[in-house]
This record gives C-alpha cells, structure tokens and sequence, in this order.
C-alpha cells in the first residue's frame, strides 16, 4: 500500500462538544483533508509545538517525552496512520536507536504532538485517505501560503483539559439517510466545520 504525506493544515474549535478540537491535516500534493477529533489537552499540546515562539514555563508531557528520548538518542523518524476501525485511527511512531529501527503503538494525536518536536513526517495509507478523506476545492492563494501560517489556532482559547471527545456524538446522524447525510457533509465542510464533518463521515463510513 503506498504511503501519502499529511501536513498539518490547523485546529478547528467543536462547536458540538465541550473540551473536544477537530485536528485537520492536509494532503501533500492533494486537495483532501483528513479531520481528526481529539482532546483538549493534545490540541493545546499541538498548537504549542506550532507556536514556535510559545514556551510552557515547565514541560508538557510530550516535551517531557522529547527530553527523554534527546537523553537516550532516541530519533522519532516518521509517524504513520496505518489503520482506521469504528471512526478511531491508529498509529504508530516510527522510532530508531543506534540505527535499531521500534514500530511503537500510539494514539494519533500523540503521535501528531510527537512527530511535531521531532520535526518528523506524518503519513496515511492510501486506501485510508480514499475512506476518510474529505475533499474540499481551496482558494488557490492560500494553497501558496507558507505551512509555517497555520489557520485556527488561536492559543489563549486552549484550555487544559484531558477529557475525550464525546465518543457517541455522531448518533444525532444515526437517523439520517445516506443522501441526508452526504448533504450534511458538504454543508458543514462549506462551513469548515470540520469536527462535525468528520463526526458525518464516520457514520458514513460505518454503514459501508
């Protein structure tokens, strides 16, 4: 299976769940977008490493993690989205020692914060980019603007808080017909509401 690069395009507010954030990544080279709903704490972890001029006055855990691994020369090399079941993407972390490559398991969001500190790429499989990849037409400017302009984020909003999204927030869609829906999910990608579209494309997904 061929392997497509993310990039991280920024982070959109829920405007369904309290503590709940929808990470967008952008297909390198594409026009599709790969929305992923995560917490509130790897959102504000996220948009730090973003920020590069934000500093937390002690280390958050994926920093604490980063000094850790600097310690022991360990290298994140790559982060890879390799499987999607039941709305839930799983990771890994594509790790080296002393020139010992480790396939270490994580949480997509981890991973993100991760692969951000370690300047590593972030990959998806093809055929999960094909299921769960929202295509949106882009003002061809802002395609040109530099990766280093990341939209959405806006750091004084991000509150800590490890709380999981709402897992059972797309059963307002469990209702709806396939057409209905396929509506649903252009009207909220128009609206760039992209926790809500990825929540619509989940519940599309599980009924194929």
């Amino acid at each position: 299976m061929s392997l497509v690069k993310l990039n991280i395009k920024g982070i959109s507010y829920s405007q369904t769940q309290n503590g709940a954030y929808a990470l967008i990544l952008n297909e390198v080279g594409g026009e599709r977008k790969l929305p992923i709903v995560i917490g509130a704490f790897e959102a504000q972890s996220i948009a730090i490493a973003l920020e590069k001029e934000i500093s937390p006055p002690r280390p958050l855990t994926h920093d604490l993690f980063k000094n850790f691994s600097d310690r022991f020369d360990i290298v994140v090399k790559q982060v890879i989205i390799h499987k999607l079941v039941d709305g839930v993407f799983y990771s890994s972390l594509i790790c080296e020692r002393d020139r010992i490559e480790e396939i270490i398991d994580a949480r997509t969001s981890d991973a993100i914060a991760l692969a951000l500190r370690f300047n590593a790429p972030i990959f998806t499989y093809k055929n999960i980019l094909d299921k769960a990849g929202i295509y949106l037409k882009t003002n061809p400017k802002e395609d040109n603007e530099s990766n280093d302009n990341q939209e959405n984020i806006l750091m004084d909003d991000l509150v800590v808080n490890e709380t999981e999204p709402n897992k059972t927030a797309n059963n307002n869609f469990t209702n709806k017909t396939l057409d209905e829906l396929k509506a649903l999910l252009e009207e909220a990608v128009n609206n760039e509401d992209y926790e809500k579209a990825a929540h619509i494309r989940d519940e599309m997904s599980h009924r194929e």
